[in-house]
This record gives structure tokens, sequence and C-alpha cells, in this order.
């Protein structure tokens, strides 16, 4: 493999092993066995695996910025892209394994990592504002589309999006239940954001979807 190949193969190895392990039980060792290159070459790209973790989530967030772009397109109804966002954590987050919910690697990593790891916790935080500008574009387009029951703030609305789909996916990996998550997680949302109960379940999820020209 060429360098560019090399740096790629360990990025997406180390994602894959956070997100069906942990990040603290994932070492170097185990990432260079399954990537097929040797710690020299993984040091020469990386200076430890705190970088490695960092710049991997950032070549997550090129790959899903996709996906959200697609299922937040304007072409898609106020209404549709919230079911389509419920959709795309039902099927990235939540799965069809009770016993192997996936959940959010970052997420994890995130309360994980120690005190002292600064540079995990600012690359998460960047994450996580970087989702909750989405969060956020969607509620400003129920609210002007009259969906919602009263006026909102927008932003906190969207931190409250993501702190109860987070809350939602650790209790179904602790309880292996994913079929209270799949009946609770959307109305949760809908009597977070406040919408009205008329639109509640009104609308099939158009993702998966290919992405706007």
């Amino acid at each position: 493999m060429n360098a560019t190949d090399t740096r790629t193969v360990l990025l997406e190895t180390a994602l894959n092993l956070i997100w069906n392990s942990n990040y603290n039980s994932v070492g170097v060792n185990e990432i260079c066995k399954q990537a097929g290159v040797t710690k020299g070459s993984f040091y020469h790209h990386f200076e430890s695996k705190a970088q490695l973790f960092c710049e991997a989530t950032n070549h997550y967030w090129d790959e899903i910025r996709r996906e959200l772009d697609c299922i937040f397109s304007p072409i898609n109804s106020p209404l549709e892209q919230l079911e389509n966002w419920l959709q795309f954590i039902f099927i990235n987050k939540v799965g069809e394994d009770k016993d192997n919910v996936p959940g959010c690697a970052f997420f994890t990593a995130g309360m994980q990592a120690g005190c002292g790891e600064n540079r995990i916790s600012d690359t998460l935080q960047v994450m996580t504002e970087r989702g909750a500008k989405y969060n956020q574009a969607l509620v400003l387009s129920l609210l002007n589309n009259n969906y919602l029951q009263n006026a909102k703030d927008p932003e906190q609305l969207a931190r409250l999006m993501q702190q109860y789909v987070q809350g939602a996916i650790m209790h179904a990996r602790v309880t292996r239940n994913i079929s209270n998550i799949k009946k609770d997680l959307p109305e949760g949302i809908y009597r977070i954001l406040g919408l009205k109960p008329e639109f509640w379940f009104s609308t099939k999820p158009t993702w998966p979807c290919t992405e706007p020209t």
C-alpha cells in the first residue's frame, strides 16, 4: 500500500474496532494487526492512538455528512427530514441485534477519555456541535412551517434531541431491548420538539436515499 492507502486503512480500522468495542480496550497493536500494517507505519502517520482517533473522527464526519445532507435536503419536507433522521438512527446506531446495539463510538469514547485527554474531548465537542447544527436547522424548519405547538428555542432543542437520543441508545444497550427503543424514541423526540399530535407518525421515512445532485 502507498502512504495514502495505509493512512486510510488505519483510520477505517480504528473506527471499526472502536465502534464494535470501545476506545480503552482497543490498542495500537490490535489496530496494526487488523489493518495489516507495522507499528512503524502506524507511528509514521500518527503519534498516538489519541491522534488516530481524532483524525478518524474527522474522516467519519466527511462520510456521514453526505448522508445528513441527503436526509436534511430541502427537497424533503420538514416531517420527512424528521422521520429520515429517526430512521438513520435506527439503522446506524441501534441496528437489529439486541445483543450488539452499536450506539455511537464517539459518545462512548468521550465518556471513557480521561481528564487529560483534552484532544479527544475537543474533537468530540466539534463533532457534537456539527450534528447540533443539523438538528437546529430541522427545528427551525418545523417551527417555520407551523408543525410545533409553541415557540421554541432551536438551539436548546437541538441539544435536547442529542441528549435524549444518546440516553435512549445507552438504555437499549443495557436492557438489550430494541423493541422498546423503536417504540419510545420517536414519541420522545415528538414530545421534546412539541410536535403537534396530528403529525405524529404521519409520514413514512424515505431514507436511505440518494445524494441530491
